[in-house]
């Protein structure tokens, strides 16, 4: 699986009636994903879609029905930097899985933050180390960032802050779309 992850800090706020959210996806954070199989996400690895104002959702658990923000919506921006990939979103809280989502957070059951990504053609480098292996990532589209229960990047951090961002409606996908989705990501 292509996914990443973190057990960063998550501290939601409400202002307003909206609830706004700042993370962080450091790079160059080594992490192993299985015994013996290592990753590492390399320095503006992401940026291509980003730079290119694709759209990007971030979504609770991997799960494009349960949409928090997104970037054509407004509600979500991303800044791709040498150290990290800086999040900001606006949840709105009217959305039954948005609300499932920030229960769980308050009760201390989802602290990640998880891209879902898949890996360009030329957009990796593969090391033996011994027995294990490396695999950096350089180059890959990213899709999604998700909050989640249990991330596999543990220095992701997650917390929230104000700031001024358009307001939107979510895109709404079905089962099968959703499925669709998320076989962009399987090596």
């Amino acid at each position: 699986m292509l996914w990443g992850g973190n057990l960063g800090q998550l501290e939601i706020r409400a202002e307003g009636g909206a609830t706004r959210l700042v993370a962080r996806f450091p790079y160059g954070a080594e992490t192993e994903l299985a015994p013996g199989r290592r990753e590492v996400i390399a320095p503006r690895a992401f940026a291509d879609r980003i730079a290119a104002g694709e759209e990007i959702h971030l979504l609770s658990q991997h799960d494009y029905a349960k949409p928090l923000a997104s970037t054509a919506a407004g509600t979500l921006s991303l800044r791709d930097t040498e150290d990290a990939l800086e999040v900001r979103a606006e949840l709105d809280g009217g959305t039954s899985w948005a609300a499932d989502f920030l229960a769980a957070h308050r009760a201390g059951l989802v602290r990640g933050l998880s891209p879902g990504f898949r890996v360009a053609a030329d957009g990796e480098r593969i090391e033996r180390r011994g027995a294990d292996v490396l695999r950096t990532i350089t180059r890959a589209s990213l899709f999604e960032l998700s909050t989640v229960t249990r991330p596999a990047y543990p220095t992701a951090q997650i917390e929230a802050r104000a700031w001024e961002l358009r307001a939107g409606d979510h895109p709404k996908l079905g089962a099968g779309d959703r499925l669709q989705y998320l076989r962009r990501w399987r090596a």
